[in-house]
């Protein structure tokens, strides 16, 4: 309930732009044997990656789960659950739904309990602001291609305590590829990500500066 408040709208500006890729939906869908994105209708699978939030449910156990089987009825459940949050969406208030829409679901005699493993908001920052074009205008020279604008999830909440405590914007800027496996057991990271984005940063403090 009341998930989507504080989720905002993504400008048409930034539709045109990231339209104006050339991003194969299809593609991206059939790496992960899927031909239509679950979620949102009318939003489009990097529309969903990169401007609206999520629900997670990273695992379930319960009952008897070793080899063969057993006929007994398991007297738990456990779940993991994440959330991705955008825009002004209030992590504490999202919690608060989540674990009363689960309780309000329980069949009577059955009980749930929950465990946090904390909460920060979103991480925004204006794409008018005019470091951004500074800071786009540095990369585009030292990659030669025009760079572009995306939308990150990740958790990476010290980002917003910058915002919010020292009152200033960070600016989020990466140069991990897309096959590099972030996080996982083959993760990789490209010399010339490493060498480029070094002098990438190097003219973008030289453009602030």
């Amino acid at each position: 309930p009341d998930f989507y408040d504080g989720v905002p709208d993504l400008s048409a500006d930034m539709q045109a732009q990231w339209a104006s890729l050339g991003f194969d939906h299809k593609q991206f869908l059939g790496d992960v044997d899927l031909s239509v994105p679950a979620g949102e209708a009318g939003v489009t699978p990097l529309e969903m990656t990169w401007s609206r939030p999520t629900c997670e449910v990273n695992g379930i156990w319960g009952g008897y789960i070793g080899e063969g089987f057993k006929t007994v009825l398991p007297s738990q459940a456990h779940a993991k659950i994440s959330f991705r949050l955008v825009g002004d969406q209030d992590p504490h208030a999202i919690r608060e739904n989540f674990r009363a829409m689960v309780r309000s679901l329980l069949p009577p005699d059955c009980t749930a309990s929950f465990a946090e493993h904390g909460a920060s908001e979103a991480c925004v920052i204006d794409a008018g602001d005019p470091r951004f074009d500074k800071a786009l205008a540095a990369l585009s020279a030292e990659w030669g291609v025009p760079a572009a604008y995306i939308g990150g999830g990740g958790s990476i909440p010290i980002a917003g305590h910058f915002q919010d405590i020292l009152n200033t914007k960070p600016l989020l800027i990466g140069f991990g590829k897309d096959d590099d496996g972030l996080h996982s057991p083959n993760e990789k990271y490209d010399l010339e990500s490493f060498h480029k984005g070094a002098r990438s940063w190097v003219r973008i403090l030289a453009a602030l500066t």
